[in-house]
Formats: C-alpha cells, sequence, structure tokens
C-alpha cells in the first residue's frame, strides 16, 4: 500500500498535480522518474510520478467519461500549437542541464539569460515543453524585458 504522502491526496485544503495524455505510459514514467528524480508511487491506471513537492499523473488518452461529456483526451501531435506548459524552477540550472542532458534529456537550447531568471525548455516523450528556469535578476528586482502581442495588443 502506498503511504498516503506519496499520493496527492490532501488531509486538509488542496494539492494541485499535473495530467498528461501520453501515448506510451512506461517510457513517460520512464521520463519523469528518471529526468526529475521522480518517485513512481503508482505504475500505471493512472501512473502517478511524485517530483519535489507536486505530482504528474499520466494515462493514456480517451473519449468523453460521464463527469466530462465531450470531453477527448489525446496527447499532441508534433506541430501542435503550445498553450500551456510544464515550468519547473531549479536551484541550479546549470547542474540540472548537465545532469538531465547525461540521462538523455533533449534541450531546444542552452540556458540563456533573460534578465530575470535563466532558462531553457526540454520536451518530453509526447512533445509536451516543459520550461526549466532559475531566479535570477528577478531577486533583486531585474525583470524580463517585455514583449508585445503578435496583434499589437487590439
Amino acid at each position: 500500500m502506498t503511504p498516503r504522502g506519496n499520493l496527492p491526496t490532501p488531509a486538509e485544503g488542496l494539492v494541485l498535480t499535473h495530467f498528461l495524455t501520453v501515448r506510451d505510459v512506461v517510457a513517460s514514467r520512464r521520463f519523469y522518474a528518471d529526468i526529475f528524480g521522480g518517485e513512481v508511487v503508482l505504475e500505471e491506471n493512472p501512473c502517478i510520478v511524485k517530483i519535489a513537492n507536486g505530482w504528474i499523473i499520466m494515462n493514456p488518452g480517451g473519449g468523453p467519461t460521464p463527469d466530462k461529456p465531450d470531453v477527448i483526451l489525446t496527447a499532441p501531435e508534433p506541430g501542435d500549437p503550445v498553450s500551456s506548459f510544464l515550468n519547473v524552477r531549479v536551484a541550479d540550472i546549470a547542474a540540472f542541464y548537465e545532469q538531465a542532458t547525461a540521462k538523455g534529456a533533449r534541450f531546444l537550447t542552452e540556458p540563456l539569460d533573460r534578465k530575470a531568471e535563466l532558462r531553457c525548455y526540454l520536451k518530453d516523450p509526447d512533445g509536451y515543453l516543459i520550461e526549466i528556469g532559475q531566479a535570477t535578476g528577478i531577486l533583486e528586482g531585474v525583470f524580463a524585458d517585455r514583449t508585445d502581442p503578435p496583434d499589437g495588443g487590439a
């Protein structure tokens, strides 16, 4: 039996988890456990990996259910637009980048200085985007440059 503290089941209040629809539970479970040092607390149905102070929950996609009528869950396809991503904050981005790369993680770029933070991105086996960041300038009141929305804000 899995201890309650390893499951996203609060004794009071709430906890926040992140659910991912995945194609291959085993590959995704391995990725999140290996790259982020997660603890697999349930192997599947659903798969739950505890990472630091949060949980990633993974299951294959599927059609509507009584509690989510008209909703179909599917993993992203290559080239799909991105509307959300997992945001991970680390104490030492250079060390995380080096360790994760050694474990097979493929980053889009090396960590870049964005004034407020150092950050880089990688994708999981299903193509979900993950931001890795380390606070730097923001700790001193320095923020990233603003970007205008593509439509000019109109």
